[in-house]
Formats: structure tokens, C-alpha cells, sequence
């Protein structure tokens, strides 16, 4: 509690030094699979996200990466102020809707034309960052390496081993799934690599504000490959992106990437594949390591995923390697019933029923039979229901958002109530809870109450593997 107390005086410090106004919030928000902490800090006339992070090192090359992108035009988040001494910096606050919040949002809808030319888009920036902004880039700043080299191939490959592999009780010899490692490691290497590899390249790292994309999380970043980023975005395991959808994508960033430089396609998709395999092991590992080690169940949930993934690569592509072992391990991995549990939703997913309604009208009606759940009153918040130009509007319109969101105390209220209600949904998934309800009341059920009730549903599904129903009492409609 001290240290936390501490961070707080600091940023309260670091953000007046630069604005020159004294924060009227700082709230930190959920933490997701790293260790740094951020902060939302808010005061009447600015607002910021600061960032703490006890690496310094990490800290040097995101904020040294950061300002390069910046000179190059490349959509990033600006930086406004640093105390490297004390952890932190502040920079801009670019909002909560990612690409992957976004892939929610209009899952039913399939990956219609407007979302691959969104993808499209993120492919042109991307080779942006890998080509362009590569030329005098600080490269010594790099940590933990300054290039995806044969050692940090090693390491991702061995974190599979032990954080997957051993952890969901996969069966194999060390020493020949040692050897197979080293081969396929051979063949990555073989790939040119003289270019800025930003290492997490996935749609929780994309931001989307004010229609623009934006790119954040790049301080992993080395010298590398080109096919690993493409890899990571295209077999981003949530993302859930269509085969057929990932050969179009694919095909167009090679056409891209030949108008800026000569290469060999059928090595370069052989390869290709190769890097594939490398990430989709990475991230077991990862899902290894957070779920059934630091025992935070939802990362397990994007085990299934990722088991899909292999299985087309291993159907369709195969190894471009001779790899017996590690083929092996593949197909167990493929065949293992255990690991598909994660999908099968054998005990009831929690569903987050969240409600807008009018005090006037009265309280809805839990159907979870757990008493109601939360109630969040808007009612001392500005209302827009006082002004003409509002009144045939509704808090999913336009103009009433923006009208909202100029507010610091909204920002203020959305935080704290999605703390409160964050606390609840983490510890309901662990016990198994299967319902939970949340319902924001204001004066006619109109404008407030509907406003925070379509964010916080957003929130919750970008957060947590749980189902979210919208009930807006008043309005009479389901979204």
C-alpha cells in the first residue's frame, strides 16, 4: 500500500510539472499480462495515461523507440513527460477501444469488407515500421536483446517447452526435441532479417481513436525478421481471423512489401510458416506461464485457439523443417481432449447482464435471481437531457458521447464504477459465478445511464472471457 501511495505523489508530481494543474483523478486500470501499471490522470483541462514500471531498461527503449516513431510520422503515443529515476513517464491517453474490442464489437457481422480494409491498414503501417523507420533507429537501446537472434529463438522455444509443454503434461525426449529446436532454429535464421521487428505486433496492441489507428507496446522491439510480425497479426489467436481472410492479408502485405524491395516470395511464405510455428509457440508459452503457473485462468481460455492454429499450419503447411520430435509434440498437442476442455464451456460462463434505466421508472428486474447486483447513480453528473439539441437523442448517439466525454468527471465516474464492478468479474470467474449485474441509473434512462452502460459493456469484453447482455429499461432495446 506504501509503494502504491508513493506512485501516486509521483505521478500527481510529474503530471503538474508538465500541465502545470493539479490532477483531479488518477485511477489505475486493469492490469492485463505485463508488470508495468498504468494510470489514467485526469484534471480540468488535460488528461493522461501514466505509465510505472520498475525496468528501467524497458522503460529506455520504449521511450527511445516512442520519440524515433514520432519523428517518423508513424502513429504512436506521444510522450509528454519521463522521471526514469522514479519509473515513470505520461503520455498520451489514446482512450480503450482496440483493434480487438473492435473485432468484438462486430464479431457477428463476420470480417466484412470494412474490417479487412482495416487489417489492410494496419499491414501498410506496419511494413512502415519494419522498413522505413528502421533506417536510424537506436538499435542499441534494445532489451533483452538487439535482435531476435538465435538465443532469443532459444529462449521463446524453451519457454514452450516448460510452460507448455511440461505444464499440460505433453510427453517427449528432451534431448531430441532439443535437437529439433536447434534445426528449426537453423532454418529461421536463414531468413534476412536486417529489420525492425516489433515483437507483439496483435490486436490488443492497435488502438483506435477518432477512426485512426494508433500502435503502442513496441519496447520489445529488435532487429529481426520480417514474416515474425506478420505472423503474430495474422495468427493473433483471440483474433480468430478466417483462413481464407489471412491468405488475402497475406498476399496483399507481399505485394506491399514488394513495391519497397525485391524479395523471393515462395522462400519468403515458406518461411513464412516457420515463424508461424515460432509464435504460436511463443504464446502457449505464455499461456502457460499465466495460466496454469501464476494460475490466472482466462489465459487459458486462449489455449483452444492457438491449438487451432497449429492444427491448419500442420495440415495445410507442415513443418518446413525434417523435425520428428517436434512434430510429435504438435500432434499431441492437437489430439490432447484436456487442452480442448478450455472451449467447451462444461461449467456456466459468467454473464455480465448490464442495464440503463430512469430512477422515475424504477429498479430492472435481476433474472439471475442474485438480488440486482450494483447500482450506479448518474444523476450528479452534467446531463444532457437539459439541452434541445439532445433531447430526440440517446446516449449511443454521437453528440452525446462527445458531449459527455468533455466532461473530466465522467471520465472519473466510468473509472471507479468499472474498478468496482473489474473486482467483482475477476473474483466471480475464479469461484465459478455464472451471473452478475450491473445497472446505471439516471433521471429519464435517456443519456447517462445509456452512455456508461454501452462503455462499460465494451470494458468488460475487451477484459474478460465473459458474456455481456445490454438492457437499456427504457429505451426497450437489446443491442
Amino acid at each position: 500500500m506504501k509503494m502504491k501511495e508513493e506512485i501516486n505523489t509521483n505521478i500527481v508530481a510529474l503530471y503538474e510539472g508538465y500541465f502545470h494543474e493539479k490532477p483531479t483523478s488518477v485511477v489505475e486500470l486493469p492490469s492485463s499480462g505485463s508488470n508495468r501499471c498504468y494510470f489514467r490522470v485526469v484534471s480540468d483541462n488535460n488528461n493522461a495515461l501514466a505509465a510505472y514500471n520498475a525496468d528501467r531498461k524497458e522503460n529506455i527503449a520504449y521511450l527511445s523507440f516512442a520519440r524515433h516513431f514520432d519523428k517518423c510520422e508513424l502513429p504512436v503515443t506521444k510522450i509528454f513527460a519521463e522521471d526514469l529515476d522514479r519509473h515513470l513517464y505520461l503520455l498520451e491517453d489514446l482512450g480503450d477501444e482496440t483493434l480487438f474490442a473492435y473485432l468484438e464489437k462486430h464479431r457477428e457481422d463476420g470480417f466484412t469488407h470494412q474490417t479487412v480494409a482495416l487489417y489492410k491498414e494496419v499491414l501498410d503501417n506496419l511494413l512502415s515500421f519494419q522498413i522505413d523507420a528502421s533506417v536510424g533507429l537506436d538499435y542499441s537501446v534494445c532489451y533483452p536483446r538487439a535482435a531476435f537472434d538465435r538465443q532469443s529463438m532459444m529462449w521463446d522455444l524453451n519457454y514452450f517447452k516448460y510452460y507448455f509443454l511440461k505444464l499440460a503434461r505433453i510427453s517427449f525426449d528432451e534431448q531430441k526435441l532439443e535437437d529439433d529446436f536447434n534445426v528449426f532454429v537453423d532454418f529461421l535464421l536463414q531468413a534476412d532479417a536486417d529489420y525492425f521487428m516489433y515483437r507483439d505486433f496483435q490486436s490488443r496492441n492497435i488502438m483506435i481513436k477518432d477512426n485512426r489507428l494508433y500502435f503502442i507496446d513496441f519496447q520489445g522491439g529488435r532487429k529481426g525478421a520480417l514474416q515474425y510480425d506478420v505472423a503474430s497479426l495474422l495468427y493473433d489467436a483471440k483474433a480468430a481471423i478466417p483462413q481464407q481472410v489471412r491468405e488475402e492479408l497475406l498476399d496483399y502485405y507481399i505485394g506491399r512489401l514488394g513495391q519497397k524491395k525485391e524479395i523471393r516470395e515462395s522462400e519468403f511464405r515458406r518461411q513464412f510458416t516457420g515463424f508461424v510455428l515460432v509464435r504460436i509457440m511463443q504464446a502457449m508459452g505464455a499461456y502457460g506461464f499465466r495460466g496454469y503457473y501464476e494460475k490466472k485462468a482466462h489465459f487459458l481460455k486462449s489455449i483452444p485457439y492457438a491449438v487451432a492454429n497449429l492444427k491448419w499450419i500442420c495440415e495445410n503447411a507442415g513443418l518446413p523443417v525434417k523435425a520428428t520430435m517436434l512434430q510429435g509434440v504438435f500432434e499431441q498437442i492437437i489430439a490432447n481432449k484436456n487442452l480442448q476442455r478450455y472451449a467447451d464451456e462444461k461449467t456456466p460462463r459468467l454473464t455480465v447482464r448490464i442495464n440503463s434505466f430512469s430512477f422515475k421508472k424504477g429498479y430492472p428486474e435481476d433474472p439471475g435471481g442474485n438480488g440486482g447486483g450494483f447500482v450506479f447513480d448518474c444523476r450528479a453528473l452534467p446531463n444532457p437531457g437539459r439541452y434541445d439539441e439532445f433531447k430526440g437523442l440517446t446516449g449511443m448517439d454521437k453528440p452525446v458521447i462527445e458531449y459527455l466525454e468533455r466532461k473530466p468527471e465522467t471520465t472519473v465516474f466510468f473509472e471507479n464504477t468499472s474498478q468496482l464492478v473489474s473486482q467483482s468479474v475477476e473474483n466471480y470467474l475464479k469461484r465459478g459465478f455464472t451471473h452478475l449485474m450491473v445497472s446505471y441509473g439516471c433521471t429519464g434512462g435517456q443519456h447517462r445511464s445509456v452512455y456508461f452502460a454501452e462503455k462499460l459493456a465494451a470494458y468488460v469484453k475487451e477484459k474478460f472471457d465473459a458474456a455481456v447482455i445490454v438492457n437499456h429499461k427504457e429505451q426497450n432495446t437489446k443491442p
